[in-house]
C-alpha cells in the first residue's frame, strides 16, 4: 500500500499502492520453524519440545454477510496446538491475515501483468476483479491466506500456545475499506472467538465435528472441552489485519468482546491502516500491551505504521513496543504471499536497483541495505513475536532484554532498531 485508504477501487488498480501480494507458501520446514524462537530467546523446557498438530475448519464461504454491504464472508482458520493439550487451559493466540488476493486465477493475474505494462486500466482492472472476488468462480481455487503463517503457528504451538489464524477472504474482496474495513476485521475475530468460547467451555457449538486435518482434509475429533483459556488471549494482525487487531482491542470496543474473552496482548505486524484518520480514538489502547513490527525495505506500508501503532497506545499505561526490522519488506512474513511458494500473485514488494543487487529499499527511497531472505525475515519476526506473547500471555521475565533492545540475539541475521516505553 502505502495504504492510503482512501478510496478502496483506486487501490486495487495501483500496483504499487494496493497490497498486491500474494503468494503462497511451502511452510517452512519444521526444523527451521523450530530454530526459529527456540533458538533465539531464552529456553523455554516446558513448552519447547512439544508435538504439534494442525487442523483447519470452515463452515462456509458465505457463512455471513457484512451489515453494511450484505457482501459474503466466510468462517475458516487453521488452528496449531499441542498435540498434548494437558490439563490446564492454554493461552490462545489469534492471527488475522490483511488485503491480498482472494482467487488463485492465473490466467487472470497474467491478463493483469499485461494490462499493466500495457496501461490498460479497464482490461486491468476486469482481471483484478477475478482475483480479488469471494466466492471464487467454479473452478477456481481460493487462495488460504491464512496458511501464510504456519511456520508462525507450528512455532508457538511448540511453546505451548494454542494458534488460531483466520481467514478473511470475503472482507478482501468486500467494498469496505478504511475504519469500515478495519471494524469488519474486527467484528471476524470476535465472531471466531465466541464460538472458541462456546466450546471450550461447554464443547458445544458449530465447531463441534468441524475439524479437519490440515494435511489429509479427513475430519478428525479434537477434544478442546476446558483446554483453551479465553481469559488470556493474544492477537496478531497483518497489513490491514493489524488494523483489525488494533481496533478489536480498543478501549472504545472491549464492550464487544464475546463474553468470557480477555485480549491480554496485541501485536501489529506492519499495519496498514486509513491514513487520513484523524480522530484515533476508535483505535486507541490504553490498558492492554501492544507491541508492532515493520521492515525498512517494507514497499506497501512506510513509516506511518510505527506512527500509527504510536498514536493508538499514547494516551495509555500499558507497555508499548517498536520493532524496525533492516532488510525486510511486507510479504515475506506471509509465506502464501512470497515468491518461493509459487502462489498466484506473489512478488517481493520491495525496492530494488539493478545497481544495487541483493539490497533494497522502500520504494522512492534511495538508500540501500542487504535484503533479508524468506527464511531469514520470518526466522526474526517468529523469534520477536513468541517471545512477546511468551511475555505478556505467560508472564516469562526472560525475554524481557530482547523485548526492550537490551540484547539482540538475532543479530547474526538482521539488525533490528527497538524502542519502547512504560516497559
Amino acid at each position: 500500500m502505502r495504504h492510503n485508504d482512501t478510496d478502496s477501487a483506486s487501490l486495487r488498480l495501483t500496483r504499487s499502492c494496493a497490497l498486491l501480494a500474494s503468494t503462497a507458501a511451502l511452510l517452512l520446514p519444521q526444523a527451521l520453524a523450530g530454530a526459529t524462537a527456540s533458538a533465539a530467546v531464552p529456553d523455554a523446557p516446558a513448552q519447547r519440545a512439544q508435538a504439534v498438530a494442525t487442523v483447519t475448519y470452515d463452515l462456509g464461504d458465505r457463512a455471513y454477510t457484512l451489515p453494511e454491504t450484505g457482501e459474503p464472508v466466510e468462517m475458516a482458520a487453521t488452528v496449531h496446538y499441542p498435540k498434548n493439550l494437558g490439563t490446564t487451559p492454554r493461552p490462545l493466540i489469534v492471527v488475522l491475515h490483511g488485503w491480498h488476493e482472494t482467487c488463485a486465477d492465473r490466467a487472470a493475474a497474467a491478463a493483469r501483468d499485461a494490462a499493466e505494462q500495457a496501461a490498460d486500466w479497464d482490461a486491468y482492472a476486469a482481471a483484478n476483479q477475478k482475483l480479488f472476488s469471494w466466492p471464487c468462480a467454479h473452478g477456481t481455487r481460493p487462495i488460504a491466506n491464512d496458511r501464510g503463517y504456519d511456520y508462525l503457528g507450528e512455532e508457538l504451538a511448540r511453546q505451548g500456545f494454542i494458534v488460531l489464524s483466520i481467514r478473511a477472504n470475503g472482507i478482501n474482496a468486500s467494498s469496505l475499506s478504511g475504519d469500515d474495513n478495519a471494524s469488519a476485521r474486527a467484528d471476524l475475530i470476535n465472531r471466531h472467538l465466541a464460538l472458541w468460547q462456546q466450546l471450550s467451555s461447554m464443547g458445544r457449538g458449530a465447531l463441534v465435528g468441524a475439524f479437519r486435518d490440515a494435511g489429509t482434509g479427513k475430519a478428525r475429533s479434537v477434544d478442546f472441552k476446558h483446554h483453551v483459556d479465553l481469559n488470556d488471549v493474544g492477537t496478531l494482525g497483518h497489513s490491514r489485519g493489524g488494523a483489525g487487531v488494533t481496533w478489536q482491542a480498543a478501549e472504545e470496543h472491549k464492550a464487544q468482546w464475546p463474553a468470557g474473552v480477555k485480549v491480554r496482548a496485541v501485536m501489529a505486524l506492519a499495519p496498514a491502516y486509513n491514513v487520513m484518520t484523524e480522530d484515533m480514538t476508535a483505535y486507541e489502547i490504553a490498558k492492554t500491551p501492544m507491541a508492532v513490527m515493520r521492515g525498512t525495505c517494507d514497499g506497501q506500508v512506510g513509516p506511518e505504521a510505527l506512527s500509527f501503532a504510536a498514536d493508538a497506545t499514547a494516551h495509555g499505561s500499558a507497555p508499548f513496543f517498536t520493532y524496525e526490522v533492516h532488510g525486510a519488506n511486507h510479504d515475506y512474513f506471509n509465506t502464501r504471499w512470497s515468491p518461493d511458494s509459487g502462489e498466484v500473485a506473489a512478488w517481493d514488494d520491495a525496492g530494488h536497483d539493478p545497481a544495487h543487487p541483493g539490497q533494497c529499499t522502500q520504494p522512492g527511497e534511495s538508500s540501500y541495505e542487504p535484503q533479508l531472505t524468506e527464511s531469514g525475515q520470518r526466522e526474526v519476526g517468529a523469534a520477536y513475536i513468541s517471545a512477546y506473547f511468551r511475555r505478556y500471555l505467560t508472564g516469562d521475565k526472560r525475554v524481557d532484554a530482547m523485548l526492550t533492545g537490551a540484547q539482540h540475539p538475532l543479530a547474526h541475521v538482521a539488525d533490528v532498531d527497538v524502542t519502547t516505553a512504560r516497559h
